[in-house]
């Protein structure tokens, strides 16, 4: 068997798919997407093709091998997003020629369904009691919101007391067994993140995550001690690399590595194996297409320390196209109880809609995220 064609499609909302060809009739997909950069990391895929075509699809630990380790410059998001929707789809391929699931490839599955959080509000926080109201009746035990808007790294007190109603409105609506994750994303500095984090020690969340940029880990340290809140963080880390310091400090209880940005399948369950030797949760990251929930899903089925998956049904980013639309059989997607079916056909367990996929593709999209400011005209991270 031999890789002939590698396509990529960008479609609406904001995704990239790959489509690998084979000389067997066997294809692949994967998402490499990077959101924001979807053109580049395209660019980036067809840039790698050179190497694989000709080659077996199925020497996919080699393949992984040389295409991060053959280029002189390596790592960072683009390249690994790239490398990550190849990953992906050599596994779909493995798998299909074998008419297994990739959870078998992997060794076998820990479990057949998983635990998932809905998204409630967008990207400033408002409205978002009801919405965790709605999350609840739809069947979710579980639900993230962003927790601030843009803040200073000293700012007023007014700021601190939205984000503190905004939470006690959802704790309030939901009660206190279902599960409530807010994410700094990164728009919080160290000084605002102390203050932040003693006042929602009394909301028992689930996770506070990105508290800091991955970038300012070190500031974690004097956080820890300030709230029993678990700590989650790593969708903007893309290699074990990157992983290593992380865990071996021991100052973040949940990793989220996205298996669409951190090299695929391959390297987002070394990552997890290495998260488990220290007692460290996983909650993969994937507020993204059918296609890379899937893979996220054939990687939890075998990973004991995964607990809990995003998804992006309903996300306030899925307006053009939501979750479902890309594939034939969305039923093995099956949500119930505030959990979601693992698929067990063969390959990534997905059959996804071609056709619709090339029609949406005339479409494509620029997506790019929000540029704000700060009161005084400065850049706030978003």
């Amino acid at each position: 068997m031999k890789i002939t064609r590698l396509t990529t499609y960008l479609v609406p909302p904001r995704w990239c798919f790959l489509k690998i060809e084979t000389d067997a009739g066997v294809t692949g997909w994967g998402e490499p997407v990077l959101e924001g950069r979807a053109h580049t990391v395209a660019a980036m895929v067809d840039e790698l093709s050179d190497y694989l075509v000709g080659k077996d699809p199925r020497h996919i630990e080699d393949h992984w091998t040389v295409l991060y380790r053959g280029g002189f410059y390596r790592g960072g998001g683009v390249h690994m997003s790239a490398l990550a929707g190849i990953d992906q789809a050599l596994w779909d391929i493995k798998g299909k020629a074998l008419g297994v699931p990739v959870s078998e490839l992997l060794g076998g599955s820990v479990r057949d369904r998983i635990r998932v959080y809905s998204w409630i509000g967008g990207d400033r926080p408002s409205e978002t009691a009801e919405a965790a109201r709605q999350a609840v009746a739809r069947g979710f035990t579980a639900v993230k919101m962003n927790g601030t808007e843009e803040l200073q790294y000293i700012d007023s007190h007014d700021k601190v007391e939205r984000c503190i109603e905004n939470v006690a409105a959802v704790r309030d609506a939901v009660g206190p067994n279902v599960g409530i994750g807010v994410d700094f994303h990164g728009r919080v500095h160290k000084p605002m993140a102390k203050v932040l984090f003693k006042e929602l020690e009394p909301y028992k969340l689930m996770f506070i995550e990105e508290p800091v940029l991955s970038e300012h880990y070190e500031a974690l340290r004097d956080l820890a001690h300030l709230s029993s809140t678990p700590i989650a963080l790593g969708e903007r880390l893309y290699t074990r690399w990157d992983f290593k310091r992380i865990l071996s400090e021991g100052y973040v209880d949940i990793i989220q590595p996205d298996p669409s940005h951190a090299g695929g399948i391959t390297e987002t369950r070394k990552i997890a194996a290495m998260a488990e030797a220290y007692d460290v949760a996983l909650a993969l990251h994937c507020p993204l297409g059918p296609i890379a929930l899937a893979a996220n899903l054939q990687i939890d089925a075998g990973c004991y320390n995964a607990f809990i998956q995003e998804q992006s049904l309903g996300i306030h980013y899925n307006e053009a196209n939501d979750l479902l639309d890309y594939v034939s059989n969305p039923e093995v997607f099956a949500y119930r109880d505030g959990m979601v079916t693992i698929p067990v056909g063969p390959g990534l367990g997905i059959e996804v809609n071609e056709a619709y996929v090339q029609s949406r593709a005339v479409e494509g999209h620029r997506w790019r995220n929000p540029v704000w400011r700060h009161a005084d005209g400065s850049f706030a991270e978003w």
